[in-house]
């Protein structure tokens, strides 16, 4: 699957370049590989032993956590020192809260968040996602509900970063990251991917060809989405 571009011309938004999907993008893009250092998480919980079924859950994921807290002050703190590559938190914990402890992280950009709580109320959720949450988790939870939902803040996570560096305007990024979206949609239904593969193809392709990810990501949805109208 390739990007077709005349080098003498530039790209604009007008007129999206063609995508080939001919061929098959290379599968497994969006997963680790296996020779990579392990990735370091934060675990945040005031209740020990549920602290220690994160940290367990995590580890036996092969994650590294190299650092652990009971309040969300302590959290903040962990992640501006550790800059981990994913930071698991409750709630409800002590000195600060974990919504409050996650929009701290978020607005300085330091890790995805992901969210242990108890409680399943609509009005949870919408605060948690304001603070920056990547995702949340609903208590009791096993590993079959904890890991995925790691893997999706990490991801979707280097996603917002990536499309960030790329787009300075607010409104601009915002276009952007809808845009990219809907590509990501049409690409995972048309040719089976991941949300991961699906966006690691988007960005690839952007790098290899000189376009930025939106331009890519408009060439998908005039082809593709033209095509399955």
């Amino acid at each position: 699957m390739h990007v077709t571009k005349d080098d003498s011309t530039e790209p604009t938004q007008d007129a999206p370049q063609a995508v080939n999907l001919s061929a098959e993008p290379a599968r497994g893009a969006g997963t680790p590989s296996a020779g990579r250092p392990a990735r370091r998480a934060v675990v945040a919980e005031d209740e020990a032993l549920i602290r220690m079924d994160v940290v367990e859950t995590l580890t036996e994921a092969g994650f590294e956590v190299v650092g652990e807290a009971g309040d969300g002050e302590r959290a903040v703190e962990l992640a501006t020192e550790l800059r981990p590559d994913v930071v698991v938190m409750d709630v409800k914990m002590p000195v600060l809260d974990g919504i409050s402890a996650a929009e701290r992280i978020g607005k300085a950009h330091l890790a995805p968040v992901v969210l242990l709580t108890a409680f399943s109320q609509t009005e949870l959720v919408e605060r948690a996602r304001d603070a920056g949450a990547m995702a949340y988790v609903v208590k009791p939870f096993s590993p079959a509900d904890l890991l995925p939902a790691v893997e999706i803040a990490i991801s979707r996570y280097a996603q917002i970063t990536a499309l960030e560096s790329e787009v300075a305007d607010l409104a601009e990024r915002f276009e952007t990251r809808k845009r990219v979206d809907r590509a990501k949609g049409l690409l995972m239904t048309k040719m089976g991917l991941s949300e991961p593969e699906s966006f690691r193809w988007i960005q690839k392709t952007s790098m290899d060809r000189r376009l930025t990810m939106r331009e890519v990501a408009d060439a998908v949805i005039e082809q593709v989405g033209g095509a399955s109208s």
